[in-house]
């Protein structure tokens, strides 16, 4: 059986078959430039992908800047609010030591004022011991008329000076004037029946000084417990 070759001799599986049109489906002919038009499409979308990537990047930045001003914020007032505080602290602490500085310092003043006070006294009394006549003359007046058996009692050295300055009220009352050594110069203390009528230098001292708030007993500090006087 003879087969038929192709015409030209040549070999068959060198040769293309040819596929009529009517066999071909789906198919479309490639056409020059059509790869060229797709990488030219996908150029074209390009900008617009940027674009969604840089508004997507401004978006993150502006969130993290308003959450980066947020914390600031916060540590700003947190900071603030601390040091209100600690500053309120000290201040209040500032004015308790100042309170305390201005107390010390007007007591410090009070007994300064109260020991020149003293020293001027005493100046007085050495001065004119005769003001003692005066004082026991006071001091048996202030006695209540219904009282009896009164005796007034003064230093030694001031004795002559009352007996001349007060014997008539010490009269008008029937009061003795005793000496006695425990009474300082320049007071006296009156006794009676009814009570007692001290008004010792000491004691009328220890009075005057309480009244502004100073605690200083009359022979308190520079070594002169007594005025002198002539004897």
């Amino acid at each position: 059986m003879s087969s038929s070759k192709p015409k030209g001799g040549g070999n068959p599986s060198l040769h293309h078959r040819f596929i009529p049109r009517e066999e071909l489906q789906g198919f479309a002919s490639w056409k020059p430039g059509a790869f060229g038009s797709a990488a030219e499409a996908a150029v074209a979308e390009a900008p617009e992908q940027q674009a969604l990537l840089h508004t997507a990047h401004q978006a993150g930045y502006q969130e993290g800047y308003r959450d980066g001003l947020a914390a600031l914020e916060n540590f700003k007032r947190s900071v603030l609010q601390q040091n209100a505080a600690q500053f309120g602290a000290l201040l209040q602490q500032f004015d308790e030591q100042l309170d305390g500085l201005e107390f010390d310092m007007a007591r410090t003043l009070t007994r300064v004022a109260a020991s020149i006070a003293q020293q001027v006294v005493r100046d007085e009394l050495n001065a004119h011991p005769g003001r003692i006549a005066r004082v026991a003359h006071e001091a048996v007046e202030a006695v209540l008329m219904s009282a009896r058996h009164i005796v007034v009692q003064v230093n030694p050295q001031d004795h002559a000076l009352v007996e001349a300055g007060a014997a008539e009220a010490i009269a008008a009352r029937g009061a003795r004037l005793v000496s006695d050594a425990a009474i300082e110069r320049g007071g006296c203390r009156v006794l009676s029946d009814v009570g007692t009528i001290d008004a010792r230098i000491g004691a009328r001292w220890a009075r005057a000084s309480a009244t502004v708030g100073v605690e200083m007993p009359w022979g308190d500090g520079n070594g002169m417990d007594a005025p002198e006087g002539d004897s």
